[in-house]
């Protein structure tokens, strides 16, 4: 990595804009980042929207791209994908960010060499959202920091400044808004620097309406936790498994084995096989929690070595 501090006005900068129905709001974003941004390249990702939202998005003077797989998460690996910058700005199309602190993001990231900044949402629930997307934020959040670290406070945040080896290392697996948390967890795995910016977080335009819908994105969030957790630190889950099997096992067998040392006999067959059943599972899940955990470590070295392909002069 270069040790090269500098001003971002040197930085090739872009502007990546996710879009699914946004007609009312995009051209302010577009026109906002702009004005904040002057040397950037916009882009504006359309996900098969049914309104004016790229009309509007070409309007403005954004480059606008079309992304027909449905879902934020596949916009994002799209994004990714095509563009090449130094530095990349994301935010969401519907004007709930702040534009007038990307330049003090970007510059953060460059000076204190950086691969993420998270623009953390201040009066967020007070804003935009309904009391279930207020409670599952904190839950998920809270849960987030005991599986994979204690940096992230805002892990649902569609503001974020990348360096170029973020985005060019980030798999971008997750097809829907789980992909935030994907992001944090790439981090997290990594552990590559990076910061939390508050910022404010406004209401949407009046007229333009929330693609999330509490529980369906809560299911689909929970699962991206678990496959998560699963994949980085399979011992873990798996020992936990194993933990719950064998203490039922041995709750199991234990009056037994009284009876046994008592009588000779052993007097319930069922219970029996049933807590040799869970003892063997016991041992099958402790015994795939070692064999994944090996090749997890593989995984996240060819990981590293790709994040560390991918530095730019900027870090």
């Amino acid at each position: 990595m270069n040790d090269v501090s500098g001003s971002y006005d040197t930085a090739r900068v872009a502007v990546l804009l996710p879009c699914y129905n946004e007609g009312l709001s995009i051209k302010d974003v577009v026109l906002n980042f702009r004005k904040a941004l002057p040397a950037a390249t916009i882009y504006v990702y359309d996900n098969r929207s049914t309104d004016n939202t790229a009309e509007q998005a070409r309007e403005a003077g954004a480059i606008v791209r079309e992304e027909l797989w449905p879902g934020k998460g596949n916009v994002v690996r799209r994004m990714f994908s095509d563009i090449e910058a130094d530095v990349y700005v994301m935010a969401d199309g519907d004007g709930t960010y702040d534009h007038t602190v990307a330049p003090e993001m970007i510059q953060l990231l460059i000076d204190r060499h950086l691969d993420m900044v998270v623009g953390t949402r201040n009066n967020v629930y007070q804003n935009a959202h309904r009391l279930g997307h207020g409670i599952g934020n904190r839950f998920f959040n809270g849960l987030f920091r005991s599986l994979f670290g204690p940096l992230f406070n805002d892990i649902f945040s569609g503001y974020r400044i990348f360096s170029h080896r973020f985005v060019k290392s980030f798999p971008a697996v997750s097809s829907g808004f789980e992909i935030e948390t994907e992001m944090s967890v790439h981090a997290c795995q990594l552990q590559m620097p990076i910061a939390e910016f508050p910022t404010q977080y406004g209401a949407r335009q009046e007229g333009s309406v929330s693609k999330l819908r509490t529980f369906r994105d809560s299911f689909r969030i929970m699962f991206t936790f678990l496959v998560l957790f699963k994949e980085i630190r399979p011992a873990r889950f798996f020992g936990i498994f194993a933990l719950i099997f064998s203490v039922a096992a041995i709750a199991l067998a234990t009056p037994l084995l009284f009876t046994f040392l008592q009588t000779g006999l052993v007097p319930r067959f069922p219970t029996a096989f049933l807590a040799t059943g869970l003892m063997l599972l016991a041992g099958i899940c402790l015994t795939s929690g070692l064999v994944l955990d090996s090749i997890a470590r593989g995984r996240l070295e060819q990981k590293r070595i790709w994040y560390m392909i991918n530095s730019s002069k900027f870090q």
